[in-house]
């Protein structure tokens, strides 16, 4: 998933108001971890997710019920009621954000989030002692690539997202350089590191942009590019997903790109795994 973290109005002017309560407050039609009601030009959520159990998966839980019947339509919207869940979790913001990132990790680690599968594939193809995530969003893996001895950079086009990975990553004490850039142009030196990473990432880019993208990441490693998408039968738009993506699609990118050596693989949807020259 990727979230943009700066604040925009909803589409269509569209307010989302979420709070947190016990129980379904009157009025509001239950759902799962979420319940909700629609008041003109207002969808207001209410959610039992606290400190203990806010999660990145458990946030998807309670919101994607709401994407299927229609309650929350588009990734602006889907954004602003994530947002809502995570913040109002906690007392503060920062506790709330602290608890999210905490748990997220822990399930991530533990194999029970649905993310896990992706994570740990990914960790295991990187080679050498540093990595670049490109398209890092909450900064996830790049935090689990740094507990398994990484030298790791990040890069996200949203300052919400980078600002907030540099903040639980200086809190965790772990050791990540994350910066604000774009992954058709990215801030970092010829072959300055030895993996890059775009792990479901081309999938919010058009075709000219994914190829740039690939390209620019085989200019910067040194050893390796990992590439990951999903496989989906229809793009997930709350996700801001603009294409769907086959194998196909893989080889054609390997194909397009200049590179010393391509394999693809089949491992909860498709991976590109390139040699830069």
């Amino acid at each position: 998933m990727s979230i943009v973290l700066d604040q925009h109005p909803s589409q269509h002017g569209i307010r989302v108001t979420v709070r947190r309560a016990a129980s379904p407050p009157a009025g509001f039609r239950h759902g799962g971890r979420c319940s909700w009601r629609v008041d003109g030009g207002r969808v207001e959520i209410s959610h039992d997710l606290d400190a203990a159990s806010i999660s990145d998966s458990t946030m998807l839980d309670g919101l994607l019920p709401l994407v299927d019947l229609g309650v929350i339509a588009g990734q602006d919207m889907f954004e602003e009621a994530a947002l809502g869940v995570i913040r109002s979790s906690a007392g503060t913001a920062r506790k709330a954000w602290s608890a999210f990132y905490d748990n997220s990790i822990a399930e991530l680690k533990a194999g029970t989030a649905p993310f896990s599968a992706i994570h740990r594939h990914a960790r295991r193809l990187v080679v050498g002692t540093s990595v670049l995530e490109v398209g890092s969003c909450f900064g996830f893996l790049a935090l689990q690539f740094a507990d398994d001895g990484h030298n790791v950079h990040a890069c996200d086009i949203s300052p919400g997202a980078v600002s907030l990975l540099r903040t639980h990553a200086f809190r965790r004490k772990a050791r990540v350089n994350a910066v604000v850039g774009d992954a058709t142009d990215l801030p970092f030196d010829d072959s300055s590191v030895d993996s890059v990473t775009l792990i479901h990432l081309l999938e919010h880019l058009d075709d000219h942009q994914a190829i740039a993208a690939l390209v620019d990441a085989l200019r910067v490693a040194r050893r390796r590019v990992v590439v990951a998408v999903p496989y989906e039968e229809n793009p997930s738009a709350h996700f801001g997903h603009r294409v769907r993506l086959t194998e196909a699609d893989l080889h054609r990118w390997a194909s397009s790109v200049d590179h010393a050596g391509a394999r693809l693989v089949d491992h909860h949807g498709g991976w590109l795994v390139l040699a830069p020259r």
